[in-house]
């Protein structure tokens, strides 16, 4: 018997990383959703561990630790507990007066199951938001950011505007899956099978989506767009879709994977019964 719910018939290609779709996907199935997965980025290794190195071994001269995803959040304490120095449990890495900030509620989290004091959440989850929160308390102090090799600059650049002497670490890197290019450009030709809605969870999943179908427009190497709505996890993203010329279909009010359902959720609850 097939699952019931607002979302029942409702085909959703997925994009996140593979080990971390699972939270997004099980939520879609759970409302009735059918659900594809083809990943449109893949968390590497960054080629050097050097800096995020240095800067674990000197934990103790920074005031501050931004955190700004759950990936940033695996690589930092995987790489702590690899390092033979210093306290042994990944909790003491926040100990003394360090004081943490959290980009969103699922950052804080990972945070928090390792033990660490989590002293900032912004009341929106974007860069703009961490700045906002911080701007007042940075004036001096020394802060590390720990992210991906490439993001946007608006953290470092504002907090150093606001006084702070910002060091930028390179934890992980994202790039586009050779794998998925094949299996989505399949998908979105067949008409039968394609998904009416795609999630996008960051400006990179929108990015790599276009380059694994190969260019910008309605039609890609063959695949059609048409009929299928954009979901987009908050405001940034959404501007990377219209960057990239297309649609926002849909909007999530809070950005998180929660918000992100059910925006989705409410498209599909208006739908007339059959």
């Amino acid at each position: 018997m097939k699952p019931r719910g607002p979302l029942s018939g409702v085909r959703v290609l997925v994009g996140r990383a593979r080990h971390q779709a699972g939270a997004l996907s099980s939520e879609l199935r759970r409302l009735g959703a059918e659900v594809i997965e083809i990943p449109f980025i893949e968390i590497r290794r960054p080629r050097s561990y050097k800096s995020l190195d240095t800067a674990l071994k000197n934990i103790v001269d920074y005031d501050w630790l931004i955190l700004t995803s759950v990936n940033g959040v695996e690589a930092l304490f995987s790489r702590w507990k690899r390092l033979r120095e210093g306290p042994k449990k990944p909790g003491e890495l926040g100990t003394g007066s360090l004081r943490v900030a959290a980009i969103g509620p699922a950052t804080k989290k990972a945070i928090e199951q390792r033990g660490m004091r989590v002293d900032v959440v912004p009341k929106e989850y974007v860069a703009e938001s961490v700045v906002s929160s911080l701007r007042e308390m940075v004036n001096g102090q020394r802060v590390l950011l720990v992210r991906a090799k490439i993001a946007r600059d608006v953290i470092p650049r504002e907090l150093q505007r606001a006084g702070a002497d910002v060091d930028v670490v390179e934890a992980y890197e994202t790039v586009v899956p050779a794998g998925s290019r094949a299996r989505l450009r399949t998908l979105m030709k067949n008409a039968e099978k394609r998904p009416q809605v795609v999630t996008f969870t960051s400006s990179s999943t929108v990015k790599n989506f276009v380059a694994l179908l190969g260019s910008g427009g309605a039609s890609m190497n063959g695949a059609s767009l048409d009929g299928v709505l954009m979901s987009s996890i908050g405001a940034v993203t959404s501007a990377t879709l219209r960057e990239c010329g297309l649609n926002v279909d849909i909007e999530a009010k809070e950005f998180t994977i929660p918000g992100l359902v059910a925006a989705i959720t409410q498209v599909f609850a208006l739908r007339p019964a059959n």
